[in-house]
């Protein structure tokens, strides 16, 4: 083989060597970026998790173990938001039944 061709085979492989290592270096850097930008926001979960949990105001011990004049209240707050909410659907019943009444006139 004459020495032309092997010089372009020797220049072949080290733009080949070149070109392999640079898009290695470019790919390893966004790699690296993005592995940067994971850590952060990995950071300030774990962060987030450190921090300690909001107490409940509230006595969050069982009923069973609380006075019964504890559950009684609550039995009566919950009754009460039972009535608010059929009165509300009685309301809006009405008003329905009411516009469609005009409607038809």
């Amino acid at each position: 083989m004459p020495w032309w061709i092997w010089l372009v085979l020797v220049l072949f492989m080290l733009t080949m060597l070149v070109g392999g290592g640079a898009y290695a270096c470019i790919r390893g850097y966004h790699a690296f970026k993005d592995a940067i930008k994971v850590g952060g926001r990995m950071s300030k979960r774990f962060e987030a998790m450190s921090e300690p949990l909001p107490q409940p105001k509230e006595n969050t011990s069982p009923f069973f173990t609380r006075p019964l004049k504890d559950a009684a209240n609550r039995y009566i707050d919950a009754h009460a938001e039972v009535i608010s909410r059929r009165e509300e659907k009685r309301v809006r019943h009405a008003r329905q039944w009411a516009q469609w009444k005009h409607s038809n006139d």
